[in-house]
């Protein structure tokens, strides 16, 4: 039986999207061997900070570098999650230390998780057992403005509306 997870497509601004290059897409780890392999590559200075990432439609972790665009490293397709990631080396092995689905590009629900955690384990890495930081996001239903939620103040910073419990800023049918 295959997991059926919520898709969230792109929903900030054209002319991010306008950025998507063919084969400009972040980096695909599928395994334990594309991680060592693309880790091998980096710096120390860029290990020091998170790095972009997103779980592509087919469940594949792609990492790019922190001020790359989230629809950049997709490519431009939908993602399963999206959000910023940091690693570390803990008793010889490497683990995602933190873990958000900041993304103000996708803006995933904080339910998103277990698409990350897949794709992590496939890689097979140690992993916090959620989300480090999490970004609770909104649309407004009066304004059509995208909000953070802060400290669960369900109200829309421009123009003073009741933002809804439930996630609304633009689902794709599970995939």
């Amino acid at each position: 039986m295959s997991v059926r997870w919520r898709r969230y497509g792109y929903v900030g601004p054209a002319e991010l999207r306008g950025l998507v290059r063919p084969g400009g897409e972040g980096c695909g780890l599928r395994s334990a061997a594309d991680f060592e392999g693309w880790v091998s590559g980096l710096t120390r200075d860029e290990l020091a900070e998170p790095f972009t990432y997103v779980v592509d439609e087919t469940g594949v972790l792609r990492l790019a570098p922190r001020r790359s665009e989230h629809v950049v490293c997709a490519g431009g397709g939908a993602v399963l999650s999206a959000g910023e990631m940091s690693f570390r080396v803990a008793a010889g092995r490497w683990q995602v230390s933190e873990v958000s689905n900041q993304s103000t590009g996708y803006c995933p629900d904080v339910s998103s998780w277990p698409a990350v955690a897949a794709a992590v384990d496939a890689i097979g890495l140690e992993r916090p057992s959620g989300f480090t930081h999490e970004v609770v996001f909104r649309r407004c239903p009066s304004c059509g403005q995208l909000n953070v939620v802060r400290e669960g103040d369900f109200v829309c910073v421009f123009c003073d509306a009741e933002l809804p419990r439930r996630w609304n800023c633009g689902e794709l049918e599970p995939s």
